[in-house]
């Protein structure tokens, strides 16, 4: 994808709405094309892809593979300006339909993520974001006995 297929947003806190509009219909090019050329996108389990290409790629994988059957909803979205021409939002969302080949599908999940956008002339593109899970009831992650969980120490 060449930088002519940039798309912008309105505002900041469009990118969660575009995110998950565009995951729902399992549009890889759609989603990423509000990505910067240079991006980064950091996912659940650390994979770190570090340009828009890669980005759409990754995600184009996962729809065919993992996510093919899965729904996202905007549960929250929380925009914080740093300045004129930067902001952070973050963006709750609810994951269902994961993972049809599995043993074992999760019921649902829920996602936390944070985007970093800039302005430029026409309008609001990404420059990074990171998707963490929410694991309820738990504070940090451990590997214990050569198994990684997720633990409360409360």
């Amino acid at each position: 994808m060449n930088a002519s297929a940039q798309n912008f947003l309105h505002q900041p806190g469009d990118i969660a709405t575009h995110f998950m509009e565009s995951w729902n219909v399992k549009d890889a090019k759609r989603l990423a094309s509000v990505f910067d050329e240079d991006a980064e996108f950091v996912n659940v389990t650390g994979l770190w892809w570090q340009n828009r290409t890669d980005i759409e790629k990754a995600h184009d994988y996962g729809f065919k593979i993992i996510f093919p059957d899965s729904e996202l909803s905007l549960l929250e979205t929380r925009t914080k300006r740093i300045s004129d021409f930067a902001a952070v939002v973050h963006a709750k969302m609810k994951l269902t339909g994961q993972s049809p080949k599995s043993k074992q599908k999760p019921s649902f999940r829920r996602t936390l993520f944070t985007f970093v956008l800039r302005k430029q002339t026409g309008g609001w593109t990404c420059a990074s974001a990171h998707n963490t899970d929410i694991v309820p009831g738990t504070e940090t992650n451990i590997i214990e006995g050569g198994t990684f969980k997720s633990v409360s120490y409360r």
